[in-house]
C-alpha cells in the first residue's frame, strides 16, 4: 500500500507539472513554434517601424535618409527618399504618417497621397533638440520626445532648448505644449489605445515611466514602470509593453518582465506590430529588419 501511495503521489505531481507547463506555453506571447526571422538586411541603421491600417510596415534607414516599406506581400520598396533624415514614425487614424524629421529638427505629416507638411519646426522660437519618437492618440493629439543627439549632418549651433523633454501637439495641430521636462533623455514613447495612459522611456536614466493623460493632453501621476530605458516601444492587446536596446524585453502591465527576445545585432532600435492580422512583431535592429510571429497582436497607433 505504501508503494502504491508513492506511485499515485508521483503521478499527481507529474500531472501538475504538465498542467503548469501547458499553462506557461499557452500564456507565452510568442506564437507556438515561431522563431525570429531576418526579413531584410544591408541597411546602415534601421529605426521607427510603424504599421498602416492594412498591415504594411514603414521604417527608416536614417543614415541613408530614406523611409522604406515592407508590404503585406513580403516585398521591400522605398517609400520616400530623401526623408528629412526620418527617425521615429507613427500613423494616425486618417492614414497620415507622422515623421520625426531629424535633419532640421522638425515634425512632419505625410498624407496618404504623399504630400509633406512641416507641422512643427520650433518651440517658442527656438530649435527643437531633434524629435526622436512619436505617438498619436486616438483623438489626433500628438506626443513626441525631443532628446539631443548631435548629428554630423546638422548645420546648426548648440542645443537651444534648456531641457530634453516630451511635447504635446493638440488635435488641431495649432498648440504645442511641453508636458514633461524632468527627464534626462526621453526617447521611446507609446500610449494605450484608449488614449488615457502614456509610457515614456528615459534612456539615459535607464528607466521607463508611465503617466495618466488628462483630457487637455497634460500628463499627471508620473510613476516608475520599470528600471529599464528604451530606444523604441510598442504595446500588444494584452497591455504588455515592449522595450528595445539589447534585443526586445517585454513587461506586463504591472512592470514585471515576462519575455526576452534576443536579436543577433549590436543594437535593437525599435519595434511594432504589423502584417494582415497584426500578429507579426517587426523589429528594426542596426542593419536588419526582423519578424517574429506572435500569439498576441498589436493595438492602436504604433
Amino acid at each position: 500500500m505504501k508503494t502504491l501511495g508513492i506511485l499515485l503521489l508521483a503521478a499527481i505531481i507529474r500531472l501538475c507539472f504538465a498542467a503548469v507547463a501547458r499553462t506557461t506555453a499557452d500564456n507565452r506571447i510568442i506564437a507556438p513554434g515561431a522563431s525570429l526571422e531576418k526579413l531584410a538586411g544591408d541597411f546602415a541603421f534601421t529605426e521607427g517601424p510603424a504599421s498602416d491600417a492594412r498591415g504594411n510596415v514603414f521604417f527608416t534607414d536614417q543614415p541613408n535618409d530614406r523611409i522604406l516599406r515592407w508590404g503585406v506581400d513580403n516585398k521591400l520598396t522605398t517609400f520616400r527618399k530623401p526623408s528629412g533624415r526620418a527617425n521615429g514614425l507613427c500613423f494616425d487614424a486618417r492614414g497620415n504618417l507622422w515623421v520625426c524629421a531629424d535633419e532640421k529638427n522638425e515634425l512632419w505629416r505625410i498624407d496618404p497621397r504623399g504630400k509633406v507638411t512641416v507641422v512643427v519646426k520650433d518651440y517658442q522660437g527656438k530649435l527643437l533638440n531633434g524629435p526622436n519618437d512619436v505617438w498619436v492618440r486616438p483623438d489626433g493629439g500628438v506626443y513626441f520626445t525631443d532628446p539631443f543627439y548631435k548629428r554630423p549632418y546638422w548645420q546648426r549651433g548648440p542645443m537651444e532648448q534648456e531641457v530634453q523633454a516630451v511635447y504635446y501637439l493638440s488635435p488641431g495641430h495649432k498648440k504645442l505644449t511641453r508636458v514633461a521636462n524632468d527627464l534626462e533623455q526621453p526617447n521611446g514613447i507609446i500610449g494605450t489605445p484608449d488614449g488615457k495612459t502614456l509610457y515614456v522611456a528615459d534612456i539615459r536614466a535607464g528607466k521607463t515611466y508611465v503617466y495618466d493623460i488628462r483630457p487637455d493632453g497634460a500628463l499627471a501621476n508620473k510613476r516608475l514602470f520599470c528600471a529599464m530605458g528604451s530606444d523604441g516601444m510598442t504595446m500588444d492587446n494584452e497591455g504588455n509593453v515592449y522595450l528595445t536596446g539589447k534585443g526586445v524585453t517585454v513587461f506586463d502591465k504591472t512592470g514585471r518582465q515576462i519575455e526576452q527576445i534576443d536579436v543577433p545585432e549590436g543594437w535593437t532600435a525599435n519595434v511594432c506590430f504589423g502584417g494582415r492580422d497584426a500578429r507579426t512583431l517587426f523589429i528594426t535592429a542596426s542593419k536588419g529588419l526582423y519578424g517574429l510571429r506572435m500569439r498576441v497582436k498589436g493595438v492602436g497607433s504604433q
